[in-house]
């Protein structure tokens, strides 16, 4: 590559890839507070796949999670087809409205909407196409497992880049060879004043090369709409392995 062709790769890559599948409730509250720092910074973002469907295909959800998440990461794969197409039709710029109409018509809507058989089906995904202002036919792509070989193409370059035991989200920050790490994963969405310092201190960890963990597994419920979880007071959680503990099969 040239040195020309190397500055203008450079200056067209995003300043962060998010891989991020539909159904995380940690992937979308991450989301938020990075849709927020965008608006005060002006940074680019490319809204990237990564299927936990996928991640977990080896482990067996009947014992390892508890009742629900076998469906819930099948619709989650089947929403990701969908913008796999829209994609490849009409452009990854695209992929950020998207994001947003899947999460509105998920996670901010009520506890009790009845979302648990719907969310996946055609019919559900061609409301958040509406709502993204896109061909409310791509939604019958929910079907197509052709698009699921570059789906899984792509959750494996977000592992090969932070390793296999993570969940979702998963950020590179400055791609490709910028560092990439598992979240960060936060319960509630920043505000606008806490958004960007809260960031800043994210990339000074993310700069140091030696950085690898910063966790705990209690942590506060997910602040949801659709979970019934927005309080003042949060409950607290311990999770192991992308989902509650005491929520597992005993």
């Amino acid at each position: 590559m040239s040195t020309t062709d190397a500055a203008l790769a450079a200056e067209q890559s995003p300043d962060l890839e998010f891989f991020w599948d539909p159904v995380c409730p940690f992937a979308w509250i991450t989301s938020r507070w990075v849709e927020k720092v965008i608006a005060q910074t002006g940074y680019s973002v490319d809204w990237r796949f990564i299927s936990l469907r996928v991640l977990n295909q080896h482990r067996d959800y009947a014992t390892e999670f508890p009742p629900g998440y076998e469906q819930g990461h099948t619709a989650g794969l089947r929403m990701l087809r969908v913008a796999a197409k829209v994609r490849a039709e009409l452009g990854r710029d695209q992929m950020g409205p998207l994001y947003d109409a899947m999460g509105q018509h998920y996670w901010e809507m009520p506890k009790g909407s009845g979302l648990r058989d719907r969310i996946g089906t055609a019919e559900h995904t061609a409301e958040t196409l509406a709502t993204a202002g896109l061909p409310t036919e791509y939604a019958f792509a929910v079907d197509d497992d052709s698009w699921d070989a570059e789906i899984s193409t792509e959750t494996e370059l977000a592992l090969s880049r932070t390793g296999r035991d993570v969940g979702t989200p998963i950020i590179t920050f400055e791609p490709p060879d910028g560092l990439s790490f598992f979240g960060p994963v936060i319960s509630r969405v920043p505000s606008d004043e806490q958004a960007v310092p809260l960031w800043n201190a994210v990339i000074e960890l993310a700069r140091f090369p030696g950085f690898a963990e910063l966790k705990r597994s209690l942590r506060e419920a997910p602040q949801l709409n659709v979970l019934g979880t927005l309080t003042d007071t949060p409950e607290m959680e311990d999770w192991e392995a992308g989902s509650r503990k005491a929520h597992k099969p005993s």
